[in-house]
């Protein structure tokens, strides 16, 4: 029998491990592809601070460490100032009828947001403005349109829709919220 060749009852499983096309060979995160920071380095914006590769909140810096520590921005902050470049856009739409208020909304994407932020300070909400019946979202990551597309169908029903662009890798999620209890009219 040759090498490679399958026997009766394998997969090609062994075959495509070998495979490695399309497989990134550094596996560093993206911020540390993008721009190059010293170790440690504090954002100026949000207190993140970026040690072995990652951007945390709520390190705290030995005295030694925070005297030869830089001061710049966080990549999230960054492309939060700028605006212009976002990965996650989320549209929310409140039907006419349905009983969930624009505040509630708003509270569950802070929450969200704000849970996100906690461990990965890359990860914010560029900009939410609401145009009638209608919420639009624009996030800094993918993850975190994901995340509150897919807590708003949890607390406000509905059925999420995801569309990922090839071109840039942006996110655009929809979503039309239905009843929860114990919620009010959209003004």
């Amino acid at each position: 029998m040759k090498s490679g060749a399958l026997r009766k009852g394998q997969g090609k499983g062994l075959i495509r491990s070998k495979d490695r096309r399309g497989s990134r060979s550094d596996m560093s995160p993206p911020v540390v592809r993008k721009a190059e920071f010293r170790d440690p380095s504090v954002c100026n914006r949000c207190g993140a601070v970026y040690s072995k590769k990652t951007w945390r909140r709520g390190r705290t810096l030995p005295p030694e460490l925070a005297s030869i520590a830089a001061w710049v921005n966080c990549p999230g902050c960054a492309q939060a100032e700028s605006g212009d470049e976002y990965y996650g856009r989320v549209l929310v739409e409140v039907p006419a009828g349905a009983t969930v208020s624009a505040d509630d909304i708003n509270h569950r994407i802070k929450n969200v947001a704000t849970r996100a932020k906690s461990n990965q300070p890359e990860r914010q909400v560029m900009s939410a403005e609401w145009n009638g019946n209608q919420l639009e979202v624009l996030t800094t990551s993918q993850k975190l349109a994901h995340r509150i597309v897919h807590e708003l169908a949890k607390a406000f029903g509905g059925k999420p829709r995801f569309v990922w662009s090839d071109e840039d890798g942006t996110l655009f999620a929809r979503l039309t919220v239905g009843k929860a209890a114990g919620g009010r009219k959209v003004k």
